[in-house]
């Protein structure tokens, strides 16, 4: 079933990429394992997490040594049911021909793609902001030749991820891009439609952030936090919720079914329209800040892989000039 109804993803390279693994300076747990061609600059690369104590699969575009690294998150499932990146959009295509390491972990569904306080009886232990930013990149950057250079961004659950791990790694992070998101978490009414996405998936929210009251909330809200986005390159967008140029029967993800139209249109409809009274403040926010944003703030457009997949050619100028390619 279409993912809305649910909750409201040259031979130098391969050279490069099969030189023996290094570890992570930071964490001797964490190593890469395993390293599988899929053709021209696509690797798939298995490494170990100490901190979850398991195994994550990263897609990978390599380029060759030397360039810098754009890190894709996957939706509210984690790529694990409706497809991640590579297989719902172009961008396999799309970057096959930029001097860019495109990076797309496979897994964190309903984490929130952050440390949790507790182990989940459902999801186990997340701890993805620290392998995200303290043990993949190093490995990463010794493996493959990168230049140290990041960007970030997410969709849907993700987008508020991708501000989030640039508010918690200063400097870390150039570019932030922002799709679809709703990035006001800490307020009652937020914190109720954040536990009904884990929910979805039988994950507790409390272990996530801990109670209502628990002051990780707020830490972890970019509304609360917007001042320590500054200095970051940021695309923040989202439709209207009206139907746009992509709900139509031939659309990728409707594909000729009518049930899946009308459930994009109603459902990823409402869906955007909420998120869409989320973003527009944030964006407010940063500009009575004087912090420079891009918005992208469609006059039509529902919750759908299609637009996402328009957010990653519209803002990969601003991605571009951040990361000095």
């Amino acid at each position: 079933m279409y993912r809305p109804m649910r909750c409201l993803v040259s031979l130098l390279a391969v050279c490069a990429a099969l030189v023996p693994a290094a570890k992570a300076a930071a964490d001797p747990g964490s190593q890469i394992l395993d390293v599988r061609p899929l053709g021209g600059r696509q690797f798939e690369v298995v490494v170990h997490s100490a901190a979850m104590d398991r195994p994550i699969t990263l897609w990978m575009s390599h380029p060759g040594a030397g360039a810098p690294a754009l890190y894709l998150l996957n939706a509210v499932d984690g790529g694990e049911d409706g497809g991640p990146w590579m297989r719902r959009t172009d961008v396999a295509e799309f970057f096959a021909d930029k001097p860019v390491n495109v990076i797309v972990p496979m897994g964190g569904r309903a984490s929130y793609y952050t440390d949790w306080l507790h182990d989940d009886p459902v999801l186990g232990r997340n701890r993805w902001t620290t392998f995200l930013t303290k043990e993949l990149p190093p490995l990463l950057e010794s493996r493959f030749g990168m230049n140290g250079r990041n960007a970030v961004a997410g969709t849907s659950m993700s987008a508020t991820s991708a501000l989030n791990l640039a508010i918690g790694s200063p400097g870390m992070y150039r570019a932030v891009g922002a799709y679809s998101g709703c990035p006001r978490i800490s307020d009652p009414v937020s914190q109720a439609y954040v536990s009904s996405q884990l929910a979805v998936f039988g994950a507790n929210a409390n272990n996530m952030w801990g109670g209502p009251e628990d002051p990780a909330w707020a830490e972890h809200d970019p509304m609360v936090q917007a001042e320590r986005l500054r200095g970051v390159a940021l695309y923040i967008s989202s439709g209207s919720g009206v139907a746009g140029e992509h709900e139509t029967l031939d659309d990728t993800g409707i594909d000729g079914n009518p049930i899946r139209l009308l459930d994009r249109i109603l459902v990823g409809g409402l869906m955007e329209t909420v998120v869409n009274g989320c973003a527009r403040p944030l964006v407010g926010r940063l500009e009575s800040l004087g912090i420079p944003v891009t918005a992208n703030f469609r006059s039509a457009g529902t919750h759908a892989w299609s637009y996402w997949q328009d957010d990653v050619h519209q803002s990969w100028p601003l991605f571009a000039a951040a990361l000095g390619v």
